[in-house]
């Protein structure tokens, strides 16, 4: 029963991805354009959102096979399998838009903030984590990895809900717009999840 639940949460995850694909490509019906510039914001975040929710993804599922614990595993599958969904919407959107999915320009040249991320060890986007970081994960096993986890994750949603902001104050792309305010919105309810998961555990958030 739990197999068919769990395959019904997918197909609706795809029908739903499809829906807001084509209403996207749809956008522009009423005569006005819906295709963004390749320097715009809406471009902009859908390609450094789709690199941000890609190194998620890696780290949840490094996660998932350093520890047993039910919480931990269950929080990093559903941010796995949720931000693999959306980096899909966003190259599909891009596809949609006959622009490229990668930039000459600095990550968050859209926001204004080309500068802010040097890019160091792989870190190409302030709350990213480095691939020494990354590298550090993948020796840990148990609480120290459920730990080492919870915070690099805390510090990458709040690094993304700065971006899903940006976007929300500057695309002009209305489905866009909604679904950077549902990161926003989700993100934040796992920051305090994740806290709690972090005090459970003898420990806090990095500065």
């Amino acid at each position: 029963m739990r197999s068919v639940l769990i395959a019904g949460s997918a197909v609706a995850v795809l029908v739903a991805a499809g829906a807001i694909t084509y209403a996207v490509a749809g956008e522009g019906d009423d005569g006005g354009s819906a295709i963004p510039s390749a320097d715009s914001a809406d471009a902009g975040f859908a390609r450094d959102m789709a690199v941000h929710h890609q190194q998620a993804v890696e780290m949840s599922y490094i996660v998932r096979d350093r520890t047993k614990d039910t919480d931990v595993r269950r929080l990093a599958y559903d941010i796995a399998q949720t931000q693999a969904n959306q980096r899909g919407m966003l190259l599909g959107w891009l596809d949609l838009w006959g622009l490229p999915k990668v930039s000459a320009d600095p990550p968050m040249t859209w926001m204004g903030m080309g500068d802010m991320a040097s890019g160091k060890d792989g870190a190409l986007m302030p709350g990213m984590a480095t691939n020494t970081e990354l590298k550090k994960l993948g020796t840990l096993n148990g609480k120290q990895a459920e730990i080492f986890y919870l915070q690099l994750m805390t510090d990458h949603h709040k690094g993304g809900i700065h971006m899903a902001e940006g976007c929300v104050a500057k695309c002009t792309v209305t489905v866009e717009k909604n679904l950077a305010q549902g990161m926003v919105d989700a993100q934040q309810s796992e920051l305090t999840t994740m806290a709690r998961m972090l005090k459970e555990r003898g420990a806090a958030p990095r500065d």
